[in-house]
Parts: C-alpha cells; structure tokens; sequence
C-alpha cells in the first residue's frame, strides 16, 4: 500500500468514515500479526498483541506523525505493545519463581511441629489475604517486601510511576490490614 493510499484512508477515517479504518486494519493485519508473533511466539498472544496494537492505533491516529511512514509507525506500536506484553508476562514469572522460592526457604528451617502449624496458619492467611488482591495491587506489594525492591525500582519493573506505585503499596497494606483484621475476629 502506498503513502498516498494509506494518508486518503486516515484522511477519511478521521473524517468519520468508518469503513476506510477498516480498510485500514485489513491492508496492515497480516504484516502486524506475523510481527507480533516473530515477537511473541505464540500465536493466541500474538492475536491478542495485534488487537491491542490496531486499538493503540486508533487511539493515537489524531496524532500521528507524517515524517515517519505509516508502516513504521504501526510497526513501533506493535513493538511497544509486544515488548508490554513480555514484561508483563516476565513479572508474572518472576513473582511466581518468588512464591515458590519463599516457600521452599520456609519449609527448609526446621521449627517444632507446634512452630510449624503456627506459621503454616500464618502464612496461609497471609497468602489468602495477598490472594484476595487485585494484581496491580498484589505484584508491587510482593516485590516490596519479598524481592526488597525500591519503589523506583519496582515502577521501572512495571512501567509506571514512582507515585503510582507507592499509591498502589499504600492500598494494598490496608486491604492487607483490613483482611487480616477480620480473620483475626
């Protein structure tokens, strides 16, 4: 497709013309998916990465720069959105490599039978009310405080600000109080 092409079909798009986005989408979604899966390597992920990308696409058109090509800009969003993707999905890993390391670590001291139902109970409890958590809650409370991560570096973990995850530490510790709260009664 060419630059001509693909400007009229912006152009009319942002005129209200729903049918040239579609145009649109359809003349670049086999290109973006098969970035997306170069990326991704897997398939499902790298259908859900390209929606997400056409959707970023979208929300960004108003703005879009004419001195890069429309290609290379769609490009770069799939990128980024990829990119999100494994970031997320490394958080995730590493928070589950976490858990189970915490816990290996637990069960190798050897407390009494009685320390060990007393802790098991606790930590069950614990994990229960961490559980409860939503994960842009849970996943920068578990990083903070089984991981000894600062909240800069946590931010720069999960790409966002430093205020937002010391907003996020705050909530999660009171959702955690309240919890433990209630089972304690």
């Amino acid at each position: 497709m060419d630059y001509y092409d693909t400007h009229q079909l912006i152009i009319a798009y942002l005129a209200g013309n729903q049918d040239a986005l579609e145009r649109l989408i359809q003349n670049y979604q086999a290109e973006i998916y098969r970035l997306a899966l170069s990326i991704l390597g897997n398939p499902a992920d790298a259908n859900e990465a390209s929606q997400d990308a056409f959707i970023a696409m979208v929300n960004s058109l108003d703005s879009y720069q004419h001195f890069t090509t429309f290609k290379t800009w769609l490009y770069t969003i799939t990128v980024n959105v990829c990119r999100s993707r494994l970031r997320k999905a490394k958080t995730i890993d590493n928070l589950n490599n976490t858990l189970r390391a915490v816990f290996q670590i637990q069960s190798q001291a050897i407390p009494s039978t009685e320390e060990k139902v007393i802790q098991n109970e606790e930590d069950a409890t614990l994990w229960q009310a961490i559980g409860k958590l939503n994960e842009k809650h849970r996943v920068p409370l578990v990083l903070c405080y089984f991981n000894d991560l600062s909240a800069v570096e946590i931010a720069e973990i999960l790409n966002t600000r430093e205020g937002t995850i010391h907003s996020r530490l705050h909530f999660a510790r009171e959702r955690l109080r309240a919890e433990l709260e209630k089972k304690a009664d």
